[in-house]
């Protein structure tokens, strides 16, 4: 009884504590009586003061007014009149801001916008939910840019480079025929680096420059001056890839901001929201100038309160945390607990690294090292990555794809999903000397993404003279390790069509002629999306690629000798409950074949030369099987 009361009474603690973060950064609060206006500001400030505008830039205010102290560090006010379509700054004496959690901006986000956040839900919204996943091995990430995936004339799509390209038919048809369940779409909150005034002009960015967290970036909108346009077309996005059975994973920047002097967390209660060195000059641990400190109270519940907001009001399914090493495993736990709270089948990862030293200490922060600690959170493996195509700080230089020895126990460590096996010597692992998932699902498969060179282009530049049969081989052979391996696969968009940034590594600010999909290229390599698809299809057909427990993993994956250039393993047993006895994936990135034994017995060959057929391609019995070279092969018994 004494340890149901001490439950119950921690549980009431959280959820206070939580109503107070809530209520912390609602900033305003609209009816058409009236608004309240309520900024969490130092108390030290000399005056808080409130401007409210008719326009979203240029005009003076129309009222200036003065907020008042209610509360330790708390700063209100209310305006008793119907302020919707009105647009507001709050200044403490360091410059106009939306304050720190704005849900609705004008063009370029430098004044935030009263509305009824209601009126942008559009029709059906009501009736659009999250979307479950039993067992997060069974999502397939597909990573994409709006303009990336939009903006050639080959795409088809209508509203190239905006949300709204991705709730067209033709999109969401296309991702559910290749097979993906999840799209992760890069950062969709307010940036600086695009001028909303100007998008008559070309402009490109990534978007890891963030401005306002909690509203969608309004140059992917058809109208950034109009405030809801943006909210309303981000959720018929969202509705259309559900409707389709097409999770939305958001790209996440909490790490740092655009700047330090005017973002507007420095403006809005100064030195609160960032690490600094014990010099007092800004720490630089995410390589942008400054590092957020998620350690700090206002970060921490900050951090809690977005991922939320994004949950309940644009119906989010997963988010990836860039830079998520910067931030520390408390918060990331926290966050975990929270969402858990909603729903625990919302997928969370990060990149399990940070971009420079961090002022805080790195046993205390969420790198790949420290997710033992977080359970609920994968990271990306770039063991497994780099094992494939080479070390990302060396574009020229190639590994296992490339024929290079060497990279074998690696690429193994990544087939398992990042767990411990028994089979797995981490002594020759590449980064890491331990293992750093508790469980498979912990870990993010993939050989390409973004920020670097896409497949093909590291295939080019890592193997001098690659003819186009070798690069199409290697690609594939790639993408078998990737969606045959334990951990949750990952791509990025356009690999299925050979797509090239025409060899360009950082290409976050390059021209649509460098990032776009050249939607051509289906016609010109139809095998290659046959193969994906195919690929994919298989990986949801077989359980015994999704077993989604380390003590499965262990119980039924067992590898076979290694030997320069080649890696393979067999889920033995029906593993998973699969309806297929022993599942033979060999894979092979010699130039010459390999000859693999088996035990004896009758086979059913189901991927082959570029080829997978699920029915069956060819039966034999034999104690061996010679394997093709640049090849992956797929066989049972």
């Amino acid at each position: 009884m004494k340890l149901k009361k001490i439950i119950a009474a921690m549980s009431a603690l959280f959820v206070i504590l939580s109503a107070q973060a809530q209520e912390m950064f609602n900033e305003v609060s609209y009816s058409p009586e009236q608004t309240v206006f309520k900024l969490n500001a130092p108390s030290s400030a000399k005056k808080v003061l409130l401007r409210i505008y008719d326009e979203g830039t240029g005009s003076k205010p129309i009222e200036i007014l003065k907020l008042r102290q209610a509360g330790v560090n708390i700063w209100s006010k209310t305006v008793k009149q119907n302020l919707a379509g009105k647009f507001y700054t709050f200044d403490i004496g360091k410059g106009e801001t939306p304050g720190t959690f704005a849900k609705a901006v004008g063009v370029n986000g430098r004044r935030g916008a009263i509305l009824n956040m209601e009126s942008t839900n559009p029709y059906g919204w009501q009736n659009d939910h999250h979307l479950k996943v039993r067992n997060f091995a069974n999502l397939v990430i597909y990573e994409l840019h709006y303009r990336d995936f939009s903006i050639d004339p080959s795409s088809g799509l209508v509203h190239k480079g905006k949300f709204l390209a991705l709730s067209e038919m033709k999109a969401t048809d296309y991702l559910r025929r290749l097979g993906v369940n999840a799209v992760h779409v890069l950062p969709s909150f307010d940036f600086q680096s695009v001028d909303e005034t100007k998008l008559n002009i070309p402009q490109y960015n990534w978007g890891y420059d963030p401005v306002n967290y909690n509203v969608p970036e309004g140059s992917y909108s058809t109208n950034p001056y109009d405030p809801a346009t943006r909210i309303r077309e981000f959720k018929k996005m969202v509705m259309a890839l559900h409707r389709a059975g097409i999770r939305v994973i958001l790209d996440v920047v909490y790490n740092h901001t655009f700047d330090l002097e005017n973002s507007n967390f420095q403006r809005t209660f100064p030195d609160a929201y960032y690490r600094f060195t014990k010099d007092g000059k800004p720490s630089d641990g995410s390589g942008c100038g400054n590092e957020t400190a998620s350690e700090k109270t206002l970060m921490h519940e900050f951090m809690l309160e977005s991922v939320k907001y994004w949950i309940k009001e644009y119906h989010i399914d997963g988010f990836r945390f860039d830079l998520m090493g910067v931030h520390d495993v408390a918060t990331m736990n926290d966050i975990r607990k929270e969402v858990d709270a909603i729903d625990p089948t919302i997928f969370i990862y990060g990149e399990g690294w940070s971009a420079g030293k961090c002022a805080y200490p790195e046993s205390k922060l969420a790198v790949k090292a420290n997710l033992p600690e977080m359970p609920g959170i994968a990271a990306f493996s770039d063991d497994m990555r780099d094992a494939l195509r080479g070390p990302y700080d060396d574009d020229h230089k190639g590994a296992f794809l490339a024929g290079i020895p060497g990279e074998e126990e690696s690429l193994k460590f990544g087939i398992v999903g990042g767990i411990a096996h028994p089979q797995v010597d981490m002594s020759k692992v590449n980064y890491d000397k331990k293992p750093w998932a508790l469980q498979p699902t912990q870990q993010i498969s993939y050989v390409s993404c973004h920020d670097d060179m896409c497949l093909v282009d590291r295939l080019k530049a890592s193997i001098p003279n690659i003819t186009e049969d070798e690069l199409i081989r290697l690609d594939e052979l790639a993408q078998t390790a990737v969606l045959t391996s334990q951990g949750v696969p990952f791509m990025l968009s356009g690999e299925e069509m050979l797509r090239t940034k025409q060899g360009i590594h950082n290409s976050f600010n390059s021209p649509d002629s460098i990032n776009h999909l050249d939607w051509n290229n289906l016609d010109k390599y139809p095998q290659v999306f046959d193969y994906y698809r195919d690929l994919i299809q298989l990986r949801k057909d077989h359980p015994a690629f999704r077993l989604g427990f380390a003590d499965r993993v262990r119980a039924s994956l067992v590898f076979l000798p290694v030997r320069p250039g080649f890696v393979g393993f067999v889920l033995k047993n029906h593993a998973g409950d699969d309806n297929w006895n022993n599942i033979y994936v060999l894979l092979n990135a010699n130039k010459s074949p390999v000859k693999v034994s088996l035990p004896k017995a009758n086979y059913t060959v189901v991927c082959n030369a570029g080829i997978i057929d699920q029915n069956g391609m060819e039966d034999f019995t034999d104690d061996h099987v010679i394997v093709t070279g640049q090849t992956g092969m797929i066989l049972h018994d």
